[in-house]
């Protein structure tokens, strides 16, 4: 479903991101570890659009997205749920869910049937709909920002760090759900500082260290990996 290929990122002189290759399958989800710093951000807004590649290419379902805009990607099929955890804190939950049906704005019935689908998997917006989304918890502006890159029914999700700043139970709550997405056989690239909640939810993973891919594997694989610790902080 997508392809990342000899990608660099690099924010003038410096190179964020240097050459990684790796590939997610249909109906996987790979997740992306690494310390702070490693380039997994950088690596997500790159495939997201929302910045530019300085080398490599980047391939959705086949089709060459690397020069893409957000909304192109969009489009193409993946949506993407950014760590800063952005709602539009005066509008309700259900207008902030609508904005992610953008694309889909005139299949109105479709809509429906796929706001009824989320308000299933999240039972607490669906509580919540008529409720300003700055109003809401950290958790539920989670959920929120999840719901809303689903109401583009995209083909492949990214998460960027969707456990940060949150409680333990909290982010135990969230993965149950990308759990449930990923039992749906929604496609997902997950990026995620908590290493054991990533490789509890993740078919395969790579690490990433200042920049570089230096260990795949499978979860099981990375999770015994010796050198794991090593690479994850920075010894």
């Amino acid at each position: 479903m997508l392809d990342v290929t000899d990608l660099s990122v690099s924010y003038g002189t410096i190179r964020a991101v240097r050459g990684i290759s790796f590939t997610v399958g249909k109906g996987e989800l790979v997740s992306l570890l690494g310390a702070n710093g490693a380039g997994k951000s950088s690596t997500i807004k790159c495939i997201a659009g929302a910045l530019k590649a300085a080398g490599g290419s980047i391939a959705l379902e086949g089709k060459d997205i690397t020069a893409a805009n957000p909304e192109q990607v969009i489009r193409a099929g993946l949506a993407t749920v950014p760590e800063t955890r952005d709602v539009f804190p005066d509008l309700t939950v259900a207008e902030n869910l609508m904005l992610g049906a953008y694309i889909h704005r005139r299949d109105q019935a479709g809509n429906r049937q796929n706001l009824e689908k989320l308000h299933t998997l999240f039972p607490r917006l669906a509580e919540r709909s008529g409720q300003a989304a700055g109003t809401l918890s950290g958790g539920e502006q989670q959920m929120l920002v999840i719901a809303r890159a689903l109401m583009a029914r995209p083909s492949v999700l990214l998460l960027d760090e969707p456990s940060l700043g949150l409680a333990p139970a909290i982010v135990e709550r969230i993965f149950e759900m990308i759990a449930t997405l990923k039992q749906s056989g929604l496609t997902i690239l997950l990026v995620e500082q908590n290493v054991n909640q990533a490789l509890s939810v993740a078919d395969r993973a790579y690490v990433m260290r200042l920049g570089a891919i230096v260990a795949s594997g499978t979860a099981d694989e990375i999770r015994s990996g010796s050198d794991l610790s090593a690479h994850y902080l920075g010894g």
